[in-house]
């Protein structure tokens, strides 16, 4: 009788403990629902369109809109609290930093920037200081780098893109030159890649995640834009891609972080060409005079490893087992 009440007691015990925690993972697995609005740089943009049809596919009363614009503006628009998550392909400003103090960035890849040519362009490689004369207009010609007598047509990224401050910085600033005044300038990666891919005259640059076989993508002193020689260091004009929210995020922008951020969505960034990130942590809003070096916060827990069902079978299936040895006790 009395192994009959202990038994009694450690399975009321065990309820106990087991169905607050059973409540909360069968909320953890309902569908996610409700509106959610993303923009900014356009190298993130096919990471975030990927996620999002997935998601909502998965989730039909799920609502994500993803839009471009460039880093500038995803950065403004999440800070200024018009939309829900800013994508970013350069480090926060200072200033932005100053105007809206409570930005959330997370690291959610690493990326490249490459120098493209036409593929029937003879050119197969450029020193930074060549590629820095091109884009001020110091060197107009071909011929001037080893080519053909030709006028080379420079394109490039609107003022604001994640991927001009990228290029900028490793290529121009170090210089001390400026764009030349009659580059061409693109809203987007696409359409510096397609005018490139059309014009056997031109030079560009991109996210090393759009680079396929319609152009041809440089060495830049010596080295290949790869994704080998981005993680050594090697290459010199690397960049990390941010997800940005506007204080701790919600639990619908946490969702879709996370997913990207999860084994699945790591698989997604790979399969367009960019780089996942092995350790996927957050980065904490540093002070306006840290934007360089932000500090890691503890690193969000993976939509996709998440427990649904399978841990709340597993429990009422233990909680059962008890049931039945008890009654044959």
């Amino acid at each position: 009788m009395r192994g009959d009440q202990r038994m009694s007691r450690a399975v009321v015990a065990l309820v106990a403990v087991l169905f607050p925690a059973l409540f909360l993972l069968a909320c953890d697995a309902q569908e996610l629902s409700g509106k959610l609005t993303i923009a900014g740089s356009t190298t993130v943009l096919p990471i975030n369109q990927e996620c999002a049809n997935i998601l909502m596919e998965r989730n039909p009363d799920l609502r994500i809109t993803v839009s471009g614009g460039g880093s500038g503006h995803g950065i403004k628009a999440v800070g200024a609290g018009d939309i829900d998550i800013g994508a970013a392909s350069r480090d926060i400003k200072e200033e932005e930093w100053k105007r809206y103090p409570d930005l959330n960035p997370f690291v959610i890849a690493k990326d490249g920037v490459a120098i493209i040519v036409n593929t029937e362009n003879d050119i197969n490689e450029l020193t930074t200081d060549e590629i820095s004369k091109i884009f001020a207009g110091e060197i107009k010609n071909w011929k001037e780098v080893g080519g053909k007598d030709a006028e080379i047509r420079v394109i490039t990224r609107e003022v604001g893109s994640g991927t001009r401050e990228t290029f900028e910085k490793f290529v121009m600033k170090p210089y001390g030159r400026e764009m030349a005044v009659r580059a061409s300038v693109k809203p987007s990666n696409g359409e510096v890649k397609a005018t490139v891919a059309t014009d056997r005259n031109a030079i560009g640059y991109i996210s090393l995640g759009h680079v396929d076989e319609s152009v041809k993508a440089l060495k830049i002193d010596g080295v290949e834009p790869t994704v080998e020689n981005v993680l050594s260091g090697r290459y010199p004009l690397s960049r990390n891609l941010y997800l940005i929210t506007k204080g701790e995020p919600s639990p619908l922008e946490k969702a879709f972080i996370d997913f990207v951020l999860s084994t699945e969505g790591r698989e997604i960034v790979e399969k367009l060409g960019f780089i996942p990130v092995t350790t996927p942590t957050p980065t904490a809003s540093p002070s306006a005079t840290q934007t360089s070096t932000p500090t890691p916060t503890p690193t969000p827990t993976p939509a996709a490893t998440q427990p649904g069902y399978e841990a709340i079978f597993f429990a009422a299936t233990v909680l059962f087992a008890l049931f039945l040895v008890r009654r044959k006790r």
